[in-house]
């Protein structure tokens, strides 16, 4: 008895690690994974069930690449005629915003161009075309994107 409890306890433990390498690979901030994540969810893996055999602490690996786009938030929300966006840019380049309909058909064009690193802090006028109801406000840099769900009244 005291055997196969020991054994129910390792397997347990065992996917409780392995669930773990899994969520942190699932709460990627981005759309597109790269090779490098999948390295790093490899090796997270690996870790993880290195680290069950020979019990020891799970060190979590570096971020090999740094994400372009961070802390993007969209407010007010509910939007009424002005959309504010800011975020922060970790080097110079293009940033496109653009308001999406549910379906993914553009509807503004509210940024083209490129920006300096730093934080970012966008306002935009709606010149009211938009309809009251749900938006998506996709904030595009290199190959990483963010969307963000508005609503507008």
């Amino acid at each position: 008895m005291k055997f196969e409890l020991r054994k129910i306890t390792h397997v347990a433990i065992y996917k409780v690690l392995l669930l773990w390498a899994v969520v942190g690979y699932a709460q990627a901030d981005t759309h597109k994974h790269s090779i490098d994540t999948t390295k790093n969810y490899q090796n997270n893996l690996v870790l993880a069930s290195s680290a069950y055999r020979s019990n020891k602490k799970i060190k979590p690996l570096p971020e090999d690449v740094d994400k372009l786009i961070t802390n993007v938030k969209v407010f007010f929300n509910p939007i009424s005629e002005q959309i504010s966006v800011t975020f922060k840019l970790s080097k110079e380049n293009i940033v496109v915003i653009k308001v999406m309909d549910a379906l993914g058909n553009e509807l503004l064009n509210l940024q083209n161009s490129s920006l300096e690193a730093g934080m970012q802090n966008l306002n935009f006028d709606t010149q009211e075309k938009l309809t009251e109801g749900f938006y998506f406000v996709r904030v595009s840099s290199g190959s990483e994107t963010i969307v963000k769900r508005i609503s507008v009244r």
